[in-house]
Parts: C-alpha cells; sequence; structure tokens
C-alpha cells in the first residue's frame, strides 16, 4: 500500500490509516468496530472518520451495519479466484505484448526493482515485498502502456495488496520462490524471450494456488 501524501485532509488521513489497518489485519476480516473506537484510536473528530468510512465501502472493504457497526470484509475464495483469473489474462497479454520491443530504460526499471528486492527477501520483510512485488508487476503493465489495463490493475491494487501480505505472513519464505520468478521474467524479457508470457502466467497461477492451500 502506498504511504499516504504528506499533505492531506483529516478525512484522507482517516482513509488511509483505517485502510491500511485492514490490509495489515490488525482488524480481523470479519470483525467489528464502531465509530466511537476508531475516533479514540485516531484521535479524530466523527466528521473526518465517517467520510473515510463511507469511501471504504464504496470501496468494498467495509460494511456499515446500523445495529452491529463496522463489519470488516473479508475477500471470498470466489473473489480472490476472479482477481486472480483477471490477472492471468491481463499479465500475460501484457508480456506477449512488450517481449519483442522493451527497451534498455524499461530493463533498467525492472533491474532496479529486482536489485531494491534482493535485500527485502533476504531480510524476509513481507510488507516491504509485498509492495515491491506489485510495483514489478505495474512496471510491466507501464511498459505495455495500455492504458485501460493500467486502471483496472490499479483499481485492484489494494485488495492484491491485502492478498499477498495474508499469503506471506502464512509463510514469508514463499517470497523467494516469487521473487526467483521475477528474476526469470525479467530474464526472458532481456533477452526478448517469448517464454516470459508462460512464466507469467506459471507464476500467477501458483500463487494462486498456494493461496487456498
Amino acid at each position: 500500500m502506498k504511504t499516504e501524501p504528506s499533505s492531506l485532509l483529516l478525512k484522507d488521513v482517516a482513509y488511509f490509516k483505517i485502510k491500511k489497518g485492514i490490509l495489515e489485519e490488525r482488524y480481523k476480516p470479519g470483525s467489528f468496530l464502531s465509530e466511537k473506537e476508531l475516533i479514540d484510536e485516531l484521535e479524530m473528530s466523527k466528521t473526518p472518520i465517517k467520510s473515510a468510512i463511507v469511501r471504504l465501502e464504496a470501496e468494498g472493504f467495509v460494511t456499515v451495519s446500523d445495529k452491529r457497526g463496522i463489519n470488516i470484509n473479508d475477500l471470498s475464495i470466489d473473489r480472490i479466484n476472479d482477481i486472480y483469473n483477471l490477472r492471468i489474462a491481463l499479465e500475460t497479454f501484457n508480456c506477449e505484448q512488450i517481449y519483442n520491443r522493451v527497451s534498455k530504460k524499461d530493463l533498467d526499471s525492472l533491474e532496479k526493482n529486482i536489485n531494491e528486492m534482493a535485500s527485502i527477501v533476504e531480510d524476509l520483510d513481507v510488507p516491504k515485498f509485498a509492495e515491491m512485488d506489485h510495483v514489478f508487476h505495474r512496471l510491466i503493465s507501464n511498459i505495455a502502456g495500455n492504458q485501460e489495463i493500467q486502471r483496472i490493475l490499479l483499481n485492484y491494487h489494494d485488495h492484491l495488496y491485502r492478498i499477498t501480505l495474508r499469503h506471506l505472513n502464512k509463510e514469508p519464505e514463499r517470497m523467494k520462490k516469487f521473487f526467483l520468478d521475477h528474476q526469470i521474467i525479467f530474464k526472458e524479457l532481456k533477452n526478448h524471450d517469448v517464454n516470459c508470457v508462460n512464466t507469467m502466467k506459471k507464476h500467477l497461477e501458483e500463487s494462486k494456488l498456494l493461496l487456498f492451500q
């Protein structure tokens, strides 16, 4: 999840802080919060909290009940499956579009991500790896340049980040396999090898399967 910008309205600060708690599962899926709890925790008035909750409800992170309070929504197995299937279709298409035209500048950006990720994997830093993992995939999408695909993947970014965090918190060692996949995809793109399409597909399919184990 991106760090909130330094200059924000209180309602935006509340939104980022509550969403961060949801993504990192400090607020557990299926649990209920009250406005009073959030007001006390964030040391804010009711108005920015209420505005943040309205926004989070529109994005599917919470459901507000008059009787029980603010319910932290979980991602259903069906929705996770659907999101991953969409990713597989879009991200393999991206690789297909760029493998024979990726530039040195593009490769330098991907290599920088790979190099930064190496020390994160060594430290088994799950939150940092989850963010860098999504940066890698976004870079490939940006290189492909299809703005509609970029928009769709951006819309799902926070849900994908949440899934990745949950996935890796169960077994942090898995990030080593994900990192190896990224290295292979990078090498194949550098060599303008069409096999990067199949490698990306396999990478995402295996990631999806691990989620359901």
